[in-house]
């Protein structure tokens, strides 16, 4: 099982599906969340789109590995579909923030293995932000404000990469899983 987090914006959810189309075992967990979908966004392929009372019932009905509210929407990961990519005999790709991390942690028994992603540096996370034309100038704002918070959860993770090249950051993730992979076999 895999953890991609990342401060918003540098390039978590573009790796986990480069990730996915050259390993076809790992499978995305694809989480719950009452944001309103993007133009580009399908239900039940990028996200679970519900709305906040359901949540909250997921919430109190204790169905989540982990759940978070971020920037005001709640995002979570539940465990029947965990649970159902298991059964496959699937790898599991988490591409969750670090609250989700911390929560998914302390299930002892998936076995996580936890990667933290980096921009190059707070500039180029700017100029990522605004190039994805996906939020207005407020929005952006926030997510620069909270990158210096995000960036101090390194520590929770077992690796740190830092994204300067898209092609370059999956092949040291590839190699990562290569090596979990061989070290579960000993």
């Amino acid at each position: 099982m895999l953890v991609l987090s990342s401060p918003s914006g540098a390039g978590k959810t573009t790796i986990s599906k480069k990730i996915q189309q050259k390993h076809p075992n790992f499978k995305i967990s694809v989480s719950h969340t009452t944001r309103k979908p993007r133009p580009n966004e399908v239900d039940g392929i990028d996200y679970h789109f519900i709305n906040q009372d359901n949540f909250e019932s997921m919430i109190d009905d204790k169905k989540f590995y982990e759940h978070a509210k971020i920037f005001g929407n709640y995002y979570g990961t539940s465990k029947a579909s965990v649970d159902n990519i298991l059964k496959k005999k699937y790898d599991i790709l988490f591409d969750i923030d670090w609250q989700g991390n911390k929560q998914l942690s302390k299930f002892k028994e998936l076995k996580l293995t936890k990667i933290f992603i980096l921009p190059p540096n707070k500039e180029e996370l700017q100029i990522r932000l605004k190039s994805r034309n996906q939020d207005n100038e407020e929005t952006i704002k926030k997510r620069l404000i909270e990158y210096n918070k995000d960036i101090l959860k390194w520590k929770d993770y077992d690796y740190v990469i830092i994204n300067d090249n898209l092609e370059n950051c999956v092949s040291q993730i590839e190699k990562i899983i290569i090596n979990t992979k061989e070290k579960v076999k000993i």
